[in-house]
Protein backbone atom coordinates (compact mmCIF):
# COMPACT_ATOMS: atom_id res chain seq x y z
CA UNK A 1 0.00 0.00 0.00
CA UNK A 2 1.33 3.62 -0.57
CA UNK A 3 2.15 5.75 1.62
CA UNK A 4 0.70 8.95 2.58
CA UNK A 5 1.00 11.98 3.85
CA UNK A 6 -0.94 14.97 3.98
CA UNK A 7 0.22 18.54 4.49
CA UNK A 8 -1.77 21.86 5.38
CA UNK A 9 -0.22 25.52 5.22
CA UNK A 10 -1.68 27.42 8.03
CA UNK A 11 -1.09 31.94 8.25
CA UNK A 12 -3.69 33.30 10.73
CA UNK A 13 -6.76 30.79 9.98
CA UNK A 14 -6.77 28.84 13.51
CA UNK A 15 -10.67 28.00 13.18
CA UNK A 16 -10.75 27.21 9.01
CA UNK A 17 -7.00 24.71 9.90
CA UNK A 18 -8.59 23.47 13.31
CA UNK A 19 -11.74 22.39 10.78
CA UNK A 20 -9.24 20.71 8.18
CA UNK A 21 -7.73 19.13 10.41
CA UNK A 22 -10.72 17.42 12.03
CA UNK A 23 -11.70 16.16 8.35
CA UNK A 24 -8.17 15.21 7.55
CA UNK A 25 -8.40 12.81 11.31
CA UNK A 26 -11.55 10.75 9.98
CA UNK A 27 -9.97 10.22 6.40
CA UNK A 28 -9.69 6.43 6.02
CA UNK A 29 -6.30 5.76 5.63
CA UNK A 30 -4.36 3.68 7.65
CA UNK A 31 -1.16 5.54 8.51
CA UNK A 32 -1.96 8.19 7.54
CA UNK A 33 0.41 11.29 8.76
CA UNK A 34 -0.69 15.04 8.90
CA UNK A 35 1.84 17.99 8.56
CA UNK A 36 0.95 21.49 9.50
CA UNK A 37 3.19 24.00 8.60
CA UNK A 38 2.63 27.50 10.19
CA UNK A 39 3.59 30.22 8.16
CA UNK A 40 4.63 32.67 11.45
CA UNK A 41 0.76 32.97 12.60
CA UNK A 42 -0.35 35.49 15.77
CA UNK A 43 -3.36 34.60 16.38
CA UNK A 44 -2.02 31.71 18.14
CA UNK A 45 -2.92 28.81 15.60
CA UNK A 46 0.29 27.17 16.75
CA UNK A 47 -0.86 26.38 20.23
CA UNK A 48 -4.33 25.66 18.99
CA UNK A 49 -3.20 22.85 17.34
CA UNK A 50 -0.77 21.87 19.51
CA UNK A 51 -3.48 21.09 21.79
CA UNK A 52 -6.50 19.86 19.49
CA UNK A 53 -4.04 17.42 17.57
CA UNK A 54 -0.91 16.00 19.67
CA UNK A 55 -0.80 13.45 16.73
CA UNK A 56 -0.24 16.48 14.17
CA UNK A 57 3.31 17.29 13.03
CA UNK A 58 3.61 21.41 13.41
CA UNK A 59 6.65 22.75 11.65
CA UNK A 60 6.55 26.27 12.55
CA UNK A 61 8.29 28.74 9.71
CA UNK A 62 8.64 31.88 11.71
CA UNK A 63 7.39 33.83 8.91
CA UNK A 64 5.36 34.31 6.28
CA UNK A 65 6.98 32.13 3.56
CA UNK A 66 3.89 32.32 1.33
CA UNK A 67 2.41 29.13 0.03
CA UNK A 68 5.10 27.79 -2.33
CA UNK A 69 7.84 28.22 0.70
CA UNK A 70 5.65 26.94 3.37
CA UNK A 71 4.08 23.97 1.54
CA UNK A 72 7.75 23.40 0.53
CA UNK A 73 8.84 22.86 4.47
CA UNK A 74 5.69 19.95 4.43
CA UNK A 75 7.05 18.61 1.18
CA UNK A 76 10.73 17.84 2.42
CA UNK A 77 9.28 16.47 5.96
CA UNK A 78 7.09 13.92 3.71
CA UNK A 79 9.39 12.70 1.79
CA UNK A 80 12.13 12.20 4.80
CA UNK A 81 9.24 10.69 6.27
CA UNK A 82 8.91 8.17 3.17
CA UNK A 83 5.75 8.89 1.24
CA UNK A 84 4.88 7.98 -1.53
CA UNK A 85 2.29 10.36 -1.99
CA UNK A 86 1.28 13.71 -1.10
CA UNK A 87 -1.53 15.36 -0.09
CA UNK A 88 -2.13 18.94 -0.46
CA UNK A 89 -5.29 20.72 1.02
CA UNK A 90 -5.87 24.20 1.84
CA UNK A 91 -6.60 25.12 5.10
CA UNK A 92 -9.69 26.74 4.58
CA UNK A 93 -10.78 23.28 2.90
CA UNK A 94 -12.04 20.20 4.32
CA UNK A 95 -12.01 16.84 2.88
CA UNK A 96 -14.46 13.99 2.85
CA UNK A 97 -13.58 10.58 4.81
CA UNK A 98 -12.51 8.69 1.14
CA UNK A 99 -10.17 11.26 -0.60
CA UNK A 100 -7.36 8.86 -0.12
CA UNK A 101 -9.17 6.33 -1.66
CA UNK A 102 -10.08 8.33 -4.41
CA UNK A 103 -6.92 9.75 -5.38
CA UNK A 104 -5.40 6.40 -5.62
CA UNK A 105 -7.99 5.07 -8.11
CA UNK A 106 -7.03 7.83 -10.29
CA UNK A 107 -3.62 7.05 -9.90
CA UNK A 108 -4.43 3.45 -10.58
CA UNK A 109 -6.34 4.14 -13.94
CA UNK A 110 -3.09 6.50 -14.70
CA UNK A 111 0.19 5.22 -14.14
CA UNK A 112 2.00 7.61 -15.57
CA UNK A 113 0.07 10.09 -12.79
CA UNK A 114 2.33 12.46 -11.21
CA UNK A 115 0.02 15.46 -10.33
CA UNK A 116 -3.76 14.27 -9.10
CA UNK A 117 -6.52 16.81 -9.36
CA UNK A 118 -9.27 16.39 -6.55
CA UNK A 119 -12.66 17.59 -7.42
CA UNK A 120 -13.66 20.87 -5.15
CA UNK A 121 -17.01 22.45 -4.03
CA UNK A 122 -17.79 25.43 -2.80
CA UNK A 123 -18.40 25.03 1.38
CA UNK A 124 -21.15 27.07 1.18
CA UNK A 125 -22.92 25.35 -1.58
CA UNK A 126 -21.93 21.71 -0.62
CA UNK A 127 -23.18 20.48 -4.30
CA UNK A 128 -21.69 23.25 -6.53
CA UNK A 129 -18.41 22.53 -8.18
CA UNK A 130 -15.74 25.27 -7.66
CA UNK A 131 -13.42 23.27 -9.60
CA UNK A 132 -13.66 19.60 -11.81
CA UNK A 133 -10.09 19.70 -13.88
CA UNK A 134 -9.56 22.92 -16.19
CA UNK A 135 -6.99 23.24 -19.37
CA UNK A 136 -4.24 25.36 -19.32
CA UNK A 137 -3.81 28.40 -22.13
CA UNK A 138 -0.08 28.65 -22.67
CA UNK A 139 -0.63 30.60 -26.48
CA UNK A 140 -2.68 33.28 -25.12
CA UNK A 141 -2.52 32.79 -20.67
CA UNK A 142 -5.98 32.62 -20.61
CA UNK A 143 -7.94 29.46 -19.57
CA UNK A 144 -11.18 30.39 -18.43
CA UNK A 145 -13.61 28.90 -15.80
CA UNK A 146 -12.66 26.02 -14.18
CA UNK A 147 -14.40 22.50 -15.43
CA UNK A 148 -18.04 22.20 -13.73
CA UNK A 149 -17.51 26.29 -11.91
CA UNK A 150 -20.81 27.33 -10.64
CA UNK A 151 -22.69 23.68 -11.62
CA UNK A 152 -24.05 21.23 -9.47
CA UNK A 153 -22.27 18.12 -9.43
CA UNK A 154 -23.30 15.31 -12.04
CA UNK A 155 -22.49 12.42 -14.01
CA UNK A 156 -20.07 14.20 -16.83
CA UNK A 157 -18.11 15.26 -13.59
CA UNK A 158 -17.55 11.73 -12.23
CA UNK A 159 -14.91 10.16 -14.88
CA UNK A 160 -11.62 10.25 -13.92
CA UNK A 161 -9.34 11.86 -17.22
CA UNK A 162 -6.81 13.53 -17.62
CA UNK A 163 -6.70 17.41 -17.01
CA UNK A 164 -4.13 20.62 -17.73
CA UNK A 165 -3.43 21.29 -14.46
CA UNK A 166 -4.84 20.51 -10.28
CA UNK A 167 -5.26 23.56 -7.69
CA UNK A 168 -3.45 23.55 -4.30
CA UNK A 169 -6.95 23.42 -2.40
CA UNK A 170 -6.84 19.57 -3.29
CA UNK A 171 -4.47 17.61 -4.87
CA UNK A 172 -1.97 14.98 -4.10
CA UNK A 173 1.71 14.43 -6.08
CA UNK A 174 3.83 11.92 -6.12
CA UNK A 175 7.26 11.02 -4.79
CA UNK A 176 8.20 10.04 -7.99
CA UNK A 177 7.29 13.41 -10.12
CA UNK A 178 8.63 15.63 -6.78
CA UNK A 179 12.17 14.12 -6.99
CA UNK A 180 12.20 14.37 -10.86
CA UNK A 181 10.81 18.04 -10.93
CA UNK A 182 11.42 19.60 -7.81
CA UNK A 183 9.32 21.12 -5.45
CA UNK A 184 7.18 24.24 -5.21
CA UNK A 185 9.17 27.59 -7.13
CA UNK A 186 9.34 29.68 -4.53
CA UNK A 187 9.86 32.49 -6.29
CA UNK A 188 5.88 32.83 -7.14
CA UNK A 189 5.52 33.20 -3.45
CA UNK A 190 1.52 32.73 -3.91
CA UNK A 191 -0.92 31.49 -6.81
CA UNK A 192 -0.18 30.16 -10.01
CA UNK A 193 2.59 27.79 -8.43
CA UNK A 194 0.26 24.75 -9.22
CA UNK A 195 0.00 25.58 -12.95
CA UNK A 196 4.05 25.83 -12.80
CA UNK A 197 4.42 22.72 -11.48
CA UNK A 198 1.97 20.97 -13.99
CA UNK A 199 3.81 22.31 -17.12
CA UNK A 200 6.66 20.75 -15.59
CA UNK A 201 5.29 17.26 -14.63
CA UNK A 202 4.15 17.59 -18.34
CA UNK A 203 8.34 18.63 -19.69
CA UNK A 204 9.07 15.39 -17.66
CA UNK A 205 6.75 12.95 -19.42
CA UNK A 206 4.07 12.47 -16.13
CA UNK A 207 0.26 13.19 -16.15
CA UNK A 208 -2.15 15.31 -14.18
CA UNK A 209 -5.17 13.62 -13.64
CA UNK A 210 -8.64 14.78 -12.26
CA UNK A 211 -9.51 12.33 -9.92
CA UNK A 212 -13.44 13.27 -9.29
CA UNK A 213 -13.93 10.62 -6.00
CA UNK A 214 -11.03 12.73 -3.95
CA UNK A 215 -13.47 15.60 -2.69
CA UNK A 216 -12.95 18.74 -1.04
CA UNK A 217 -15.25 21.52 0.16
CA UNK A 218 -13.54 24.80 0.02
CA UNK A 219 -13.92 28.41 1.56
CA UNK A 220 -12.42 29.90 -1.46
CA UNK A 221 -9.27 32.26 -0.53
CA UNK A 222 -9.67 33.03 2.95
CA UNK A 223 -6.34 33.27 3.97
CA UNK A 224 -6.27 36.46 1.65
CA UNK A 225 -9.75 38.31 2.63
CA UNK A 226 -11.74 36.00 -0.25
CA UNK A 227 -12.30 35.76 -3.59
CA UNK A 228 -14.08 38.56 -3.76
CA UNK A 229 -12.24 40.81 -1.99
CA UNK A 230 -8.69 40.10 -1.76
CA UNK A 231 -6.94 42.03 -4.89
CA UNK A 232 -3.87 39.41 -4.26
CA UNK A 233 -5.40 37.08 -6.19
CA UNK A 234 -5.19 39.46 -9.13
CA UNK A 235 -1.29 40.54 -8.46
CA UNK A 236 0.44 37.50 -8.08
CA UNK A 237 -2.09 35.90 -10.76
CA UNK A 238 -1.16 38.48 -13.77
CA UNK A 239 2.47 38.76 -12.15
CA UNK A 240 3.01 35.24 -12.41
CA UNK A 241 1.02 33.98 -14.93
CA UNK A 242 3.06 36.10 -17.07
CA UNK A 243 6.24 34.62 -15.80
CA UNK A 244 4.95 30.81 -15.97
CA UNK A 245 4.11 30.63 -19.75
CA UNK A 246 7.10 32.87 -20.60
CA UNK A 247 9.50 30.76 -18.88
CA UNK A 248 7.69 27.54 -19.96
CA UNK A 249 6.66 28.49 -23.38
CA UNK A 250 8.11 31.02 -25.04
CA UNK A 251 6.96 32.49 -28.11
CA UNK A 252 9.29 35.11 -29.63
CA UNK A 253 8.86 38.87 -29.73
CA UNK A 254 5.29 39.37 -31.31
CA UNK A 255 3.98 36.08 -29.47
CA UNK A 256 5.45 37.63 -26.85
CA UNK A 257 3.68 40.67 -26.93
CA UNK A 258 0.62 39.47 -27.95
CA UNK A 259 0.39 37.37 -24.81
CA UNK A 260 0.88 39.78 -22.32
CA UNK A 261 -1.30 41.96 -23.97
CA UNK A 262 -4.16 39.07 -23.77
CA UNK A 263 -3.28 38.91 -20.00
CA UNK A 264 -3.09 41.82 -19.09
CA UNK A 265 -6.89 42.72 -21.04
CA UNK A 266 -8.13 39.60 -19.38
CA UNK A 267 -7.00 40.28 -15.78
CA UNK A 268 -8.00 43.99 -16.18
CA UNK A 269 -12.08 43.07 -17.22
CA UNK A 270 -12.29 40.65 -14.59
CA UNK A 271 -10.88 44.07 -12.33
CA UNK A 272 -13.54 46.73 -13.59
CA UNK A 273 -16.44 44.11 -12.19
CA UNK A 274 -15.44 44.02 -8.75
CA UNK A 275 -16.70 46.63 -6.49
CA UNK A 276 -12.95 47.78 -5.26
CA UNK A 277 -12.60 48.19 -9.03
CA UNK A 278 -9.95 50.91 -8.20
CA UNK A 279 -7.77 49.01 -6.19
CA UNK A 280 -8.54 46.06 -8.20
CA UNK A 281 -7.50 47.54 -11.09
CA UNK A 282 -4.02 48.84 -9.77
CA UNK A 283 -2.65 45.26 -8.67
CA UNK A 284 -3.43 44.27 -11.83
CA UNK A 285 -1.01 46.99 -13.01
CA UNK A 286 1.76 46.48 -10.43
CA UNK A 287 1.58 42.54 -10.90
CA UNK A 288 1.96 43.15 -14.54
CA UNK A 289 4.85 46.27 -14.18
CA UNK A 290 6.31 43.66 -11.78
CA UNK A 291 5.83 40.78 -13.91
CA UNK A 292 7.97 42.66 -16.24
CA UNK A 293 10.73 43.89 -14.48
CA UNK A 294 11.17 40.38 -13.35
CA UNK A 295 10.17 40.91 -9.61
CA UNK A 296 9.11 38.16 -7.78
CA UNK A 297 8.33 36.98 -4.55
CA UNK A 298 6.38 38.23 -1.88
CA UNK A 299 4.35 41.15 -3.05
CA UNK A 300 5.76 44.89 -2.15
CA UNK A 301 3.37 46.53 0.74
CA UNK A 302 2.84 49.39 -1.67
CA UNK A 303 1.20 47.64 -4.34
Amino acid sequence: MPRWQAIVLNWNGRQDTLACLRSLERVECAGLGVVCVDNGSTDGSQQAVREAFPQVTLIEAGANLGYAAGNNLGLRHALDAGADWMMLVNNDATVAPDVVAGFERAARAYPRAGILAGKVFFADRPQTIWFAGQRVGELLGYSGRPRGYGHVDGPRYSRIAPTGRAVGALMAVSREMVQAVGLLDEDLFAYVEDVDWALRARSAGYETVFAPDARAWHRVSASTGGEARSTHTLYYGVRNTVTVLERRRPLGLMGTVARRCAILATFAMHALTRPDRRAAVRAVRAGMGDALQRRLGPRPDNS
